[in-house]
């Protein structure tokens, strides 16, 4: 009788685990290319990797400082013709919206795909929440640009704070901005290759990491051109002191011009009249935002349904394991009082003592 028990008792604890490992494996990461767009076909089979060197031997440090995790690429074929498809994921938009604005040139230009994108003849590339993609085409038509925007609707998109925009860009002021020159820069090697007029040391990447952000942009006139650096910091005493080390290193600089506005650092220099500088940058001013993104779907894991659901069937296996035991307990019992009489259990009447008091 005690075995039955620590077999019973095994079983009802071997059970959650049992749970656990019956539950479906975590879902792969989603596949970034369709199988089709547009009429367009895959036609060859698609390449995959995590390694940056694979999408870009050149420069895989950048796309790490970006949040690179995944590529595909892939050939389609439509009607004769044909084209080739890039697309890198990133942990979140904002590495996406970095990567795009490393690699997209300033002759570039800008077009209406997916979040935002840019053109250079054959080329086109354009991003979609979390996917850079980077396709070459045979020739350009006027559907081109619309095939893609199909494309763009069929890539995964990132959810909650991962779907959040950087802010920082939007700081740089419009007026007099040249086009395809803004920059958004997460890391040290970015920085140094998009010739920015501060260095990794005078932000500091070393000690802050992704906390310090940097989005820098050209501004033009009448022949002239300057360069406006807007750096992010966690602290505004952090702000302060950064300001102090670029004022110290960079007094030099032609046209040199700075302030602090809240926990940014704002840097311009170049050949703009100072006035038109001192302009620039007195417009760029910290307003504190607070943003938060809530999903717009609850995940499997997060789905209470599932979880009563769960916990419904828990107590079903629990209530036919506690019956098939019992009928297993009840029914040997009775079949050895048949097959046995008397030698595991006494007759009925001499079962109870009773006493006839009257």
């Amino acid at each position: 009788m005690r075995r039955c028990f620590a077999v019973f008792a095994l079983i009802c604890l071997s059970l959650p685990a049992f749970a656990a490992d019956t539950k479906a494996a975590p879902a792969a990461p989603a596949s970034l290319l369709p199988q089709e767009f547009a009429g367009w076909q895959k036609a060859s089979t698609a390449k995959h990797g995590d390694k940056p060197e694979q999408v870009d031997a050149a420069y895989p440090a950048v796309l790490k400082e970006y949040g690179f995790q995944d590529y595909e690429t892939a050939e389609y074929t439509r009607d004769g013709r044909h084209l080739t498809v890039k697309a890198a994921r990133f942990d979140n938009v904002s590495g996406t919206f970095g990567a795009f604005t490393f690699y997209r040139a300033p002759q570039m230009q800008p077009e209406k795909i997916g979040d935002d994108a840019a053109s250079n003849n054959t080329r086109i590339l354009f991003y979609r929440s979390n996917v850079l993609v980077d396709v070459s085409l045979d020739q350009t038509t006027a559907m081109s640009a619309a095939d893609l925007r199909v494309l763009a609707k069929e890539l995964p998109q990132a959810h909650g704070n991962e779907a959040t925009p950087p802010n920082l860009p939007g700081y740089l002021p419009k007026d007099k901005l040249v086009s395809g020159t803004v920059r958004y820069v997460l890391g040290p090697d970015a920085l140094n290759l998009v010739h920015a007029p501060v260095s990794a040391d005078q932000v500091n990447f070393a000690k802050f990491g992704n906390d310090a952000e940097v989005a820098l942009g050209d501004y033009e006139d009448r022949g002239a051109r300057s360069t406006m650096v807007v750096i992010s910091y966690p602290t505004k005493e952090i702000a302060t002191e950064r300001l102090h080390n670029l004022d110290t290193t960079m007094q030099s600089a032609p046209g040199y011009i700075s302030k602090r506005s809240g926990d940014k650092v704002v840097v311009m220099t170049g050949d703009l009249p100072m006035a038109d500088e001192k302009g620039l940058v007195g417009s760029v001013n910290f307003d504190a935002t607070v943003s938060w993104t809530e999903a717009t779907s609850v995940s499997p894991r997060n789905n209470i349904g599932n979880l009563i659901v769960a916990v419904f069937s828990l107590i079903g296996i629990l209530m036919l394991v506690g019956a098939g035991f019992g009928f297993l307990m009840g029914g040997t019992r009775v079949l050895f009082r048949r097959i046995l009489p008397g030698r595991f259990h006494k007759e009925d009447e001499d079962e109870f003592i009773s006493l006839d008091l009257r």
